[in-house]
């Protein structure tokens, strides 16, 4: 005997106006060199491109809109790199201690 499982489908959630619009502003970004572009250059551009995007997606409120930007903007950034910069002040103790290490090997040895 085989027991009839109770299977549920995987629904898709469709992907929103919201989503689509994004998608296709970051493929925009991508094809049109707006990375690493100077500031000047992406803002007229942003400018343009969300132009075209209210009228190419006019479900999206101008919330959505300004949003969008907001994330085309960042995406258009270079990355940020993990290491921190070092301050003057750090580099400085570091060195102070340095010397006084450096003085305590002379006088163990002596």
């Amino acid at each position: 005997m085989s027991r009839s499982r109770n299977r549920r489908k995987t629904v898709s959630a469709e992907p929103t106006a919201f989503d689509l619009a994004r998608d296709e502003l970051f493929q925009h970004v991508i094809r049109c060199d707006v990375i690493g572009a100077s500031p000047d250059h992406q803002s007229d551009w942003f400018n343009d491109t969300m132009q075209y995007m209210t009228e190419r997606w006019h479900e999206l409120s101008p919330k959505q809109l300004t949003e969008l930007r907001t994330l085309g903007e960042r995406f258009a950034q270079p990355a940020r790199s993990a290491a921190a910069p070092v301050s003057p002040d750090v580099t400085a103790d570091a060195g102070d201690e340095a010397a006084s290490d450096e003085e305590s090997l002379n006088t163990v040895s002596a």
